[in-house]
């Protein structure tokens, strides 16, 4: 064999291995990004289908003749605040998210004011449109956390894969930046005080 042939044969197995690791990091990088971007459509479309039963559910309670009119008030203008937040899913900073969420923390905050109103209602407590849409919502809210766990699981597994050594110095060169969590409300550690009167 020539001497000069065993030099390149080494050096073309070197740039094969080099390429088939970056390739396979770029790649693994891609599919873990795009699924965290995913599990925050799901977030965003879990808010979404909320929102829209609030539509139905303001529409089932301005049938109530007497009902405050403050209080629906409120709801609708927190939904139309909130439904005007816009993330871009490719470009997800702390600062979006801390946005998105406070506009959806208005939304829960007026809703729940609404649902204690309702209490002093006794035909819309016994409305069956009202009870069914109470049902969904609670049901979305459930959906709304798993959904915003399973983004904050998808963005650790990025933010993991693109941390560890040696894909760290790969993550820099193919522009792959950590990605935020969706984090608690401020003040959710604590347990709110409740009173019962008997």
């Amino acid at each position: 064999m020539k001497k000069w042939l065993v030099p390149l044969i080494i050096v073309v197995i070197g740039i094969v291995v080099i390429w088939k690791f970056t390739a396979g990091f770029n790649n693994n990088a891609v599919a873990k990004e795009e699924n965290a971007k995913l599990a925050w459509s799901n977030v965003e479309s879990s808010y979404q289908r909320r929102n829209d039963l609030i539509g139905n559910l303001v529409k089932t309670v301005e049938g109530a003749a007497d009902f405050e009119r403050g209080t629906l008030k409120e709801v609708i203008e927190a939904r139309a605040k909130a439904t005007s937040v816009n993330v871009d899913a490719n470009n997800l900073s702390a600062g979006q998210i801390q946005q998105f969420q406070q506009a959806q923390q208005g939304v829960t905050s007026a809703l729940s004011r609404l649902l204690v109103t309702v209490e002093r209602y006794p035909e819309l407590k016994a409305n069956q449109n009202f009870l069914q849409l109470q049902s969904q919502l609670e049901g979305t809210e459930n959906r709304i956390n798993v959904a915003r766990n399973r983004y904050n699981e998808a963005v650790t597994d990025y933010n993991t894969y693109i941390r560890v050594f040696p894909n760290n110095m790969f993550a820099g060169m193919f522009g792959f930046q950590r990605m935020e969590r969706f984090q608690a409300d401020a003040g959710a550690e604590d347990a709110p005080d409740v009173e019962f009167d008997f």
